[in-house]
């Protein structure tokens, strides 16, 4: 994907509230927010058009920006993004600037890869997390974790533990203790085979 798509445009906006972030929309412009780095927040607009192209790439959401504000660059990650419930309209974006020697604190998608060898094995699969909460430097930040399926075996679950994570990146749920090993994906047996193999049993056990 071009670098293109992770550069955006702003202007530091004076004019605070409501009133003011309504006349930034009707201008097809949408207001945001930077701060972080130990540095006052600042108040922005960028083009509506251009954000809303960049944020139908999925590596939008986890990549390191760049916002050139008034002619200066900052390196940035998108924190939150507001959107209208019906229109394709980003009404608000905040952004976190990002400080080389301090780790980051965000989420990342999941990409699952080998499902059909597992599938093949008479399994459904089930996500149960399309994302992960990591920590890393910056320079360590990947656009997704991958998680290969193909080896589980029916009845299976992995979790965070068993998930590689790329050098340098931790895992923010880990952190916290063993309880909070949560499942990533699942590998079961189809509903109408489990209800087939407890027949078997009970068949079985009335022998």
């Amino acid at each position: 994907m071009s670098e293109a798509i992770y550069t955006l445009e702003a202007t530091v906006r004076s004019d605070k509230g409501t009133g003011a972030s309504r006349r930034l929309r009707h201008d097809k412009q949408v207001p945001a927010i930077i701060y972080g780095a130990d540095k006052e927040p600042q108040n922005l607009a960028l083009s509506h058009n251009k954000v809303w192209l960049a944020q139908e790439n999925e590596g939008f959401y986890s990549h390191i920006l760049t916002l050139v504000i008034d002619g200066a660059k900052e390196e940035v990650i998108l924190k939150d993004m507001q959107r209208h419930p019906w229109k394709n309209q980003v009404l608000h974006l905040d952004f976190q600037r990002v400080d080389a020697k301090h780790k980051l604190h965000t989420k990342v998608p999941v990409h699952f890869v080998g499902e059909e060898a597992a599938i093949k094995k008479g399994g459904v699969i089930t996500h149960v997390a399309n994302e992960l909460e990591i920590t890393c430097l910056p320079k360590n930040l990947p656009e997704f974790i991958e998680v290969n399926v193909a080896d589980m075996e029916v009845g299976q679950t992995l979790h965070i533990s068993e998930i590689t994570l790329p050098a340098g990146v931790e895992s923010v749920e880990l952190t916290k203790g063993e309880s909070h090993d949560n499942a990533v994906v699942t590998l079961h047996a189809p509903k109408g085979a489990a209800a087939a193999d407890e027949d078997s049993e009970e068949a079985a056990d009335a022998e």
